[in-house]
């Protein structure tokens, strides 16, 4: 499967998800994705795991187009790279199919696990950097009053703001990637018109 080579996001289809609710292979991608392009066997040292396992899940990440060879290695040395900046579904897109729905299931309790493990590593990390930094980043949250569509709405302006801001301090030495996480979740868990 061809990739481009500056890859924004990717729609997952019910196999994708299915591949990808898997512990190594979403810890792989995400590791692909954070860290950059790598070996197998220096995924396998980073993810204390082995080469092997960690060869076998890239092929299958590749099948369904979320990891690409970079075409920099040399015999049978492969550099992988994430193929996407990010991913996304439709929820919805699986309720006819109990296996997908299953596994998007996993795949999104992971998430949270990494994204909550994330948040931990730089709230100890973050004594080390600058109050410039430390003032800007960590967390936040808001309250909205929305309808469905008003809620499409802020979500198509905050993926137009991301795409306006995704490369911008690109070759400035002071620049720094960042992970952003959005959750959103109704205050009031009863779904509508249950009494």
């Amino acid at each position: 499967m061809e990739t481009p080579e500056n890859p924004v996001g990717m729609r997952l289809d019910e196999w994708a998800v299915r591949v990808l609710a898997h512990p190594l292979r979403s810890r792989i991608l995400g590791a692909l994705r954070l860290h950059g392009p790598a070996t197998a066997t220096e995924l396998a040292v980073a993810l204390s795991t082995n080469t092997g396992a960690t060869s076998y899940h890239l092929r299958a990440l590749e099948d369904v187009g979320l990891v690409a060879d970079t075409g920099d290695g040399a015999g049978r040395r492969r550099v992988w790279r994430a193929s996407t900046d990010s991913h996304s579904w439709v929820n919805s897109d699986f309720a006819d199919d109990e296996d997908a729905r299953t596994a998007l299931g996993w795949l999104r309790r992971d998430y949270v696990r990494q994204f909550a493990a994330r948040a931990e590593q730089w709230l100890d990390a973050e004594a080390d950097w600058p109050a410039e930094w430390v003032d800007r980043l960590g967390l936040d949250d808001f309250l909205l009053t929305v309808t469905p569509d008003q809620l499409a709405a802020f979500d198509a302006e905050l993926d137009a703001l991301v795409a306006r801001y995704r490369g911008l301090g690109d070759g400035e030495a002071a620049a720094r990637r960042i992970h952003i996480v959005v959750q959103s979740a109704p205050v009031d868990l009863a779904p509508p018109g249950a009494g």
